[in-house]
């Protein structure tokens, strides 16, 4: 199965639109839409803790890579930070676009469908780039480094909001949501992607441990997704992710409380040629 089909392979794109037209007639919020394109650990809160790394004046071209269903994008369009969402599942940019019809405030995107290991870009012209829970899919993750810092203006930044191994990587249970099994979870330790980092041309400014906050945030989801309610929510992420994301939850508290894995946010700067 390729990483395409792994993102895909339960999605109805047009089945989800309907539903959130449907609940959501007059346009939804942010929040209300961020269970189907929020679907990092963390959530919409991660999001707009990442977003405090971006300047709208410096930062006027951004690059997220790994953009999925566009949650991140739609955020960050609202604070009048403009992105453009590059992702190799289709089917995602396919959402992506058509969720951005659903808000209240409908907003504008460009959006491609390309492989980050050979960006359809130019060199020299982005001011940012930015992994949300995308650079765990990167097989090759020196030449996606690569690229990066190909595109990059010089001293243009990378953010990363990103998931690592941790120090009990043995303790791992799949499925997660970016990956059914093994060979699609591409996960560097912290020292690791620091080095591949140094190595690809970048300066670390920071590297924040967010794991706590991670886990205590799953767990709660967690507790509302098994204990009863008497109004559930219209929108699930199960509509994205399908039957398997009841496991997926499961798996992510337990990898989150054996250390299995960590969450981590990184700023970097593109050094000078």
């Amino acid at each position: 199965m390729s990483i395409d089909q792994h993102y895909d392979q339960q999605l109805d794109t047009d089945t989800v639109l309907q539903r959130v037209h449907q609940h959501y007639p007059e346009g939804a919020s942010l929040y209300q839409l961020a269970p189907l394109d929020q679907l990092h650990i963390g959530g919409i809160k991660a999001s707009e803790r990442l977003l405090r790394n971006f300047n709208p004046a410096q930062h006027q071209q951004v690059l997220d890579i790994g953009s999925g269903a566009g949650g991140l994008m739609r955020q960050a369009a609202l604070a009048g930070i403009n992105m453009i969402g590059l992702d190799i599942t289709h089917a995602l940019n396919r959402l992506n676009l058509g969720l951005n019809t659903c808000l209240s405030a409908p907003v504008h995107n460009s959006i491609l469908t390309a492989d980050a290991h050979h960006l359809p870009i130019a060199n020299n012209c982005i001011d940012l780039v930015l992994f949300q829970h995308s650079f765990l899919n990167m097989p090759d993750d020196v030449q996606v480094l690569r690229e990066c810092r190909r595109v990059l203006k010089p001293g243009g930044h990378l953010v990363m909001h990103e998931v690592v191994s941790g120090p009990a990587a043995d303790q791992m249970r799949f499925p997660v949501p970016w990956a059914e099994n093994s060979s699609h979870s591409c996960l560097l330790t912290q020292t690791i992607l620091a080095s591949r980092l140094m190595e690809s041309g970048f300066d670390i400014i920071r590297i924040e441990d967010w794991s706590q906050d991670a886990l205590t945030w799953r767990r709660r989801q967690l507790e509302k997704e098994q204990g009863p309610s008497s109004k559930p929510s219209p929108l699930s992420p199960a509509l994205v992710l399908g039957s398997r994301f009841k496991s997926m939850g499961e798996n992510l508290v337990h990898n989150l409380e054996t250390e299995a894995i960590r969450v981590v946010e990184v700023f970097a700067s593109a050094t000078a040629e």
